[in-house]
């Protein structure tokens, strides 16, 4: 089951409208919101924290999420869950160790891109949404020229005290069966050294079907 909840993180097909619709803020604030996401994406050097990740059915499961520019996150899943997703910087992989299967993606085609590429200029491919809260900010991105990377909706609080001012408290993704997969973070902390052995993993394919 959750070997294609953590896929969802990596490829999205195009997101169907689900739930309550929630409106753009009026197009007048939404480059001083989008211009605040940016700094605090660009202020991010490393972050670490913990997830609980859940699908549609309300199945969940933990781990510990490690990220460190330029490019570098980790998702490292509970025991009883065998697999990881992480990117070096400039891939994707996904590893299932009960199967012995590796999955790569360009970080381009993930909605992770949003959060991993901070130097895209936001406003040309994500919305600010008016979710009736100051203290809450949520956007909603999509590549305008490949639609089928699919959708991310992230959550951020307004916190002084952290980078640029907001904390990221995690995101969505819907896919095009209408499967809905949900990253909730908790301890999040900042400006921790991180090696770049985080961001490496064991390949569990024969040597001979490697690529």
């Amino acid at each position: 089951m959750h070997r294609f909840t953590a896929l969802a993180l990596l490829t999205a097909p195009i997101a169907l409208a689900t739930g309550a619709v929630i409106a753009p803020i009026p197009a007048a604030a939404q480059q001083d919101v989008l211009g605040q996401v940016q700094r605090h994406l660009r202020s991010v050097n490393t972050m670490q924290a913990d997830f609980i990740e859940t699908n549609r059915a309300g199945q969940s499961v933990r781990g510990e999420m490690f990220l460190k520019r330029p490019g570098r996150i980790r998702f490292s899943y509970e025991d009883s869950v065998n697999m990881v997703v992480v990117s070096d910087g400039r891939a994707l992989t996904f590893v299932d160790y009960d199967v012995r299967q590796v999955q790569r993606w360009p970080i381009g085609d993930s909605p992770l891109a949003v959060l991993l590429n901070p130097d895209r200029d936001l406003s040309t491919f994500a919305t600010v949404l008016d979710t009736g809260r100051n203290s809450e900010v949520r956007i909603r991105a999509r590549d305008p020229e490949h639609p089928e990377y699919g959708t991310i909706t992230i959550t951020f609080l307004r916190s002084p005290s952290s980078p640029g001012g907001l904390m990221l408290q995690g995101w969505t993704v819907l896919d095009s069966q209408n499967n809905l997969t949900t990253i909730n973070l908790a301890n999040q902390r900042f400006g921790m050294a991180i090696p770049n052995s985080t961001f490496r993993y064991r390949d569990p394919r024969p040597r001979n079907r490697r690529r």
